[in-house]
């Protein structure tokens, strides 16, 4: 005979890996790829931009990254409305979620744009290169392969920080167990259960980092072989 406490995860999980498979990941996805493109952008801007656009963005990311991001989420979605700016919750939860990601990882290809060495830009513009081909064909490629371990990182923690979206009342994993356990009153055994999905992600993601460090490395191993 099956326990109760495990025929309540059988009979929960499907509905817990739907909300995870329809709002989690398609919430987590979006929000990397706008925050990603917003980091790039940004730190662009703070390293090449003109020193009034540049003040602009380290505000933006000062406040962002000062500020709880669950804070940022409830100003989204509750405070905006009072100025007469009203999201629907998913919208509101992208937008939150992006701005964050986008703060973040700014810093990041920030900082592995700086340490690609002088001497690489020099010797693209020495072959005639203008800024935006030695930045495409020699800079971000450098820089990419040290970006991929802490950008990773940050959309391992992206997919774990939108169970946040619960709270703009999104009906992701975390909200969809908040409800079973609403009705059948095990919280203990619903938020175990979800923690278990989000590590299940967590994992999938971290083996799939594993295997594109391995690769950049091999490729950078090659090069630094062959130069």
């Amino acid at each position: 005979m099956i326990p109760s406490w495990l025929q309540l995860m059988i009979d929960s999980f499907p509905s817990l890996l739907y909300a995870g498979i329809v709002f989690t990941v398609p919430l987590t996805l979006s929000s990397f790829a706008l925050g990603l493109s917003l980091g790039f952008v940004v730190a662009l801007v703070r390293l090449f931009g003109p020193k009034p656009l540049v003040a602009v963005v380290r505000f933006y990311v000062w406040l962002i990254r000062g500020t709880p991001l669950l804070v940022q989420l409830f100003v989204i979605f509750y405070g905006l409305p009072k100025a007469g700016i009203v999201f629907d919750p998913f919208p509101a939860a992208l937008l939150g979620f992006s701005l964050s990601v986008g703060a973040y990882t700014s810093e990041v290809i920030r900082a592995v744009i700086e340490s690609v060495p002088r001497g690489q830009w020099e010797a693209a513009y020495s072959i005639g290169m203008t800024w935006g081909q030695a930045m495409r064909r020699t800079i971000l490629p450098q820089a990419a392969r040290t970006a991929v371990p802490p950008l990773f990182n940050t959309f391992i923690s992206l997919i774990k920080d939108t169970s946040l979206a619960a709270v703009l009342t999104v009906p992701e994993l975390f909200q969809a167990a908040q409800r079973i356990a609403s009705v059948t009153y095990e919280p203990l055994i619903l938020y175990t259960e979800t923690a278990l999905i989000y590590l299940l992600f967590s994992s999938v993601l971290s083996v799939l980092q594993g295997r594109m460090e391995q690769r950049y490395g091999k490729h950078a191993n090659l090069q630094g072989a062959t130069s």
